[in-house]
């Protein structure tokens, strides 16, 4: 009964959601097994973390996207998922779920590949050996997808109100400031890639050019393979009155109506910014992107 109460209220998260609890449960088995099976945390991160070594990337190449469910301690763990749950629930306001995991996972992808690039050109990083964990790299893409799209949207920060393009460069400023300090260096990398990734996104969206669309279409592909299929029993041909017509037409046409606002309400966003949006569009943009 417990189980299926949680399945239930699991399915009623937005992806971003989905993703904090997946990986606040990833962190807390990596931590338990040690403790009651004697596993080595290390050897099982292993198994899933980002090298910066080719060679040793091509043995596992899954890791350019399971590094990031894995992280290093409870202060890593925890700034990552605040900034996920608070952008994620801004993004889920403007754009449904398939734009969402493009821009987080792409940015993951990106973050990865600036990293591996980095060790393997820069000659004082090629001489060490590191690796890579952590969501910042997807979080960092979304955050500045965000901060790109609507930057003159305000936010409360503590005692004062910032706008987002403000707090977009000051992440960015950060970054750079940390790297050429010589502290996670790696990881600066990889921030920067996700930064990269939502910048261009966003402004590729402002020209009608959505770059993510391959990244999902190959996702839906990848997901058809691993889809079961079930023998259909046999069919016998009886005559039923469709009564279903004009209903299914209804709903069609509602399905319609329903997206040619919400296109209406982005195409406004793009042009004039999120602030021009009334309340009411407000208020149905984010009611619409629970839907989703």
């Amino acid at each position: 009964m417990a189980g299926g109460n949680l399945q239930y209220q699991f399915s009623r998260l937005n992806f971003a959601e989905k993703l904090i609890a997946v990986n606040v449960f990833i962190f807390l088995l990596v931590n338990l097994l040690p403790v009651l099976f004697g596993i080595s945390s290390e050897q099982i991160i292993s198994w899933f973390e980002l090298p910066e070594a080719l060679g040793s990337f091509v043995s596992q190449p899954w890791s350019i996207v399971t590094y990031s469910f894995f992280h290093g301690g409870f202060g890593h763990i925890f700034w990552n998922m605040l900034l996920l749950y608070f952008f994620g629930r801004i993004f889920f306001n403007l754009f449904d779920k398939q734009k969402f995991i493009a821009v987080y996972f792409l940015g993951v992808i990106v973050g990865g590949l600036l990293f591996m690039l980095a060790y393997n050109v820069f000659p004082t990083l090629s001489a060490t050996n590191a690796i890579l964990i952590g969501a910042s790299a997807g979080v960092t893409a979304v955050l500045i997808f965000i901060c790109t799209y609507i930057p003159n949207q305000e936010i409360r920060v503590i005692f004062f109100n910032v706008k987002l393009w403000q707090l977009g460069a000051f992440v960015i400023l950060k970054d750079v400031v940390t790297l050429a300090s010589g502290e996670n260096v790696g990881g600066m990398f990889a921030h920067l890639g996700g930064a990269l990734l939502g910048y261009v996104y966003a402004r590729q969206l402002f020209k009608g050019r959505d770059i993510g669309e391959g990244f999902n279409k190959l996702l839906d592909s990848i997901g058809e393979l691993f889809k079961s299929k079930t023998k259909k029993a046999p069919l016998k041909t009886v005559y039923k009155r469709n009564t279903t017509k004009n209903t299914k037409n209804k709903v069609d046409y509602d399905k319609e109506s329903h997206q040619r606002k919400i296109d209406a309400i982005l195409d406004k966003i793009s042009k004039s910014g999120y602030e021009s949006l009334s309340q009411a569009e407000k208020d149905f943009l984010f009611k619409a992107g629970k839907e989703d």
